[in-house]
């Protein structure tokens, strides 16, 4: 499909259908997002699919206790979102039925491929993220392409000590998000809602309109 159509199309999907997902299809997604960039071709980025009913269960028992903090917390005014109260509800459906998704994809990244610039200006360190979340967001273009819907989500991250264990991570590898995919359930957006150009777009200075 055209890209800027799957770029505009590719939301966060939270309804699935239970049909299995063919490995073919799988492959062919992975194939497309490994040539995504990456510092020095380093290649960090590895998966691990999740298909088997019994782990699906765990990551979502793991996925629930930081979800319904967040949930709770922005019920009582202590985390100011903009999102609708539809799109809290149905972040919560997705929440309680994440082990549905045909299968969680787990992202990880090998720490020795990873190469942060900026771990020592004294604030939050996300440049390594360069080097791993270029890769996931071709691989959910990539399923959109073939009619595959996704949501990424980094909760799961909370637990990557246990999520480690039970997928048998090495020490040396990290978990950078969770994907659940599948078939939507709903018809796929016309566009996604977002903030208009001239409010993110600078000109030479930030704040000068381009």
């Amino acid at each position: 499909m055209d890209v800027i159509e799957a770029m505009t199309t590719t939301g966060t999907c939270r309804y699935f259908r239970s049909d299995p997902i063919p490995e073919k299809v799988l492959l062919s997604a992975f194939d497309a997002a490994r040539f995504a960039p990456q510092g020095g071709n380093r290649q960090p980025v590895r998966w691990v699919v999740v298909t088997d009913p019994d782990l699906k269960r765990q990551l979502k028992a793991w996925y629930l206790e930081p979800w319904k903090a967040y949930l709770s917390a922005v019920g009582v005014g202590d985390i100011a979102v903009q999102a609708l109260p539809k799109v809290v509800a149905d972040a919560d459906h997705f929440a309680e039925h994440f082990d549905e998704a045909p299968a969680i994809v787990v992202c990880c990244a090998e720490l020795d491929g990873l190469h942060p610039t900026d771990h020592e200006l004294g604030r939050l360190s996300v440049v390594g993220g360069a080097s791993i979340y270029p890769t996931v967001q071709n691989f959910c273009l990539a399923m959109r392409s073939q009619g595959l819907a996704s949501a990424i989500t980094t909760l799961l991250c909370h637990s990557e000590p246990q999520v480690k264990e039970l997928l048998g991570i090495p020490d040396d590898v990290i978990t950078a998000a969770h994907i659940a995919v599948g078939y939507p359930a709903n018809p796929f957006p016309t566009r996604l809602s977002r903030i208009p150009v001239d409010e993110i777009v600078f000109s030479n200075t930030y704040g000068r309109p381009l």
